[in-house]
């Protein structure tokens, strides 16, 4: 949400500081372009009033002597001798006007020939160069201003625009799905566009809604009828057990479907778990090593048919407060992979540092696979038997509560799976 918030506020900030630098900038443009023209014209305008001056003063009288100042000259020349006595750079000018150079500065030279008399006004314009300098920097000034201004201006402007929309995101992320128990997004004074928005949040929070109480239903009708059978092949399992006509191959086989029935129990509760999310019970300190000699119980029968050394490196006093079943699921479903994968060698689990660690002699995993490990019924072997669906529950039960899983893995060198508590 927040990057929603930055993205439409500062996109309505730069279109109004980009409307603002286009307008102010044609002008600051226009104006610097035109400048030029204007002292260029002021120019032409003080040299001709200097000349008309000059002609006359010289009408009313012939005897009349200019003065020389430091940026206007005047003279009026009757001879060549008059003439070779002007300073260099104005010597032997005949034309009307004429650009030149006293030093670094520019001159700029008007002549005039009357009666065969040769009027010259010179006059530098340094002091109109700097002039046009000055105006150039306080328009590129000027026209940085604006931008500063119109981004700063534009930015607040776009907080109060945007401010029912961002509201109404803060609603939104603190409305937990399904909850619609007289909660509402449209609100007085909504703007017509804002409140059209609301509308259609409020119709899809109730279209969640409706979706979620279907799939609840659903998934406790089928967790009850499943249930139902699973605890029927358990109690009959129970009550066969004990009766002394057994013979030993029934008691193996009843022993075979009441372990049968029990994981089926399990992998009910956690594809359930799967599909809700709900929590598989209360927070409580938890004796790790005792968690784990429960969770290897309903593969000690293959462990000990394939002869492989299993081996807990757990501190009894080791204790964790958490979730005593959502750690009896993942270490069921770790060490049963183990198991499936591993024909010779051990299984081992270790605790250290807040982190568990069940390792394995087995296959291993192929580096190409590891992207592709806790996804739901993806298998990287044929080998064993199996959904699929073992680490996707490990990785969900740790996510959910905030666990880290990792794996460290080579093709033939075994797998050690580590989960790391916060």
């Amino acid at each position: 949400m927040t990057r929603f918030k930055r993205g439409l506020r500062l996109r309505i900030a730069l279109a109004f500081a980009v409307f603002c630098i286009v307008v102010v900038g044609t002008l600051g443009i226009s104006l610097y372009i035109a400048s030029d023209d204007i002292e260029e014209a002021h120019i032409e305008q003080i040299i001709e009033a200097e000349m008309d001056y000059l002609l006359q003063r010289y009408r009313e009288r012939t005897d009349f002597v200019p003065m020389v100042g430091s940026n206007l000259e005047k003279y009026i020349i009757h001879d060549s001798a008059e003439e070779a006595r002007l300073p260099s750079y104005l010597q032997g000018l005949n034309y009307r006007r004429y650009k030149v150079f006293r030093g670094p500065e520019e001159v700029r030279v008007a002549v005039r020939r009357v009666d065969g008399v040769k009027f010259l006004v010179a006059y530098e314009i340094g002091l109109h160069d700097q002039r046009l300098q000055e105006l150039r920097l306080l328009i590129v000034l000027s026209l940085l201003s604006v931008v500063g201004v119109a981004l700063v201006v534009g930015y607040l402007l776009a907080g109060v625009l945007v401010k029912q929309v961002t509201n109404l995101a803060a609603r939104v992320r603190h409305l937990a799905p399904g909850d619609v128990q007289g909660a509402t997004m449209i609100q007085p004074g909504q703007d017509e566009e804002v409140a059209q928005l609301a509308h259609a949040l409020d119709d899809y929070q109730n279209r969640i809604s409706r979706m979620l109480r279907r799939e609840q239903e659903f998934t406790a009708n089928v967790s009850h009828e499943l249930r139902t059978p699973i605890t029927t092949i358990l109690t009959s399992c129970e009550l066969l057990v004990p009766e002394p006509s057994l013979s030993k191959g029934a008691r193996v086989r009843i022993g075979l479907i009441e372990a049968a029935a029990t994981r089926m129990g399990e992998q009910l509760q956690a594809l359930l778990f799967l599909a809700r999310e709900q929590a598989l019970g209360i927070m409580e300190p938890v004796a790790l090593a005792e968690c784990v000699y429960e969770a290897v119980e309903p593969v000690c029968t293959e462990i000990y048919r394939k002869r492989l050394t299993f081996e807990v490196a757990i501190e009894p006093k080791a204790v964790l407060t958490l979730n005593r079943q959502a750690l009896h699921t993942a270490l069921v479903n770790l060490l049963r992979n183990a198991v499936q994968y591993t024909e010779r060698g051990f299984i081992r689990v270790r605790f250290i540092q807040n982190r568990i660690s069940v390792s394995d002699s087995g296959i291993g995993i192929e580096p190409i696979y590891l992207p592709l490990l806790y996804e739901r019924f993806f298998r990287g072997s044929s080998q064993g038997e199996g959904l699929g669906i073992g680490l996707a529950i490990v990785k969900r039960i740790c996510d959910h509560y905030g666990w880290i899983i990792e794996v460290d893995s080579a093709p033939g060198q075994g797998a050690t799976f580590h989960i790391t508590f916060p």
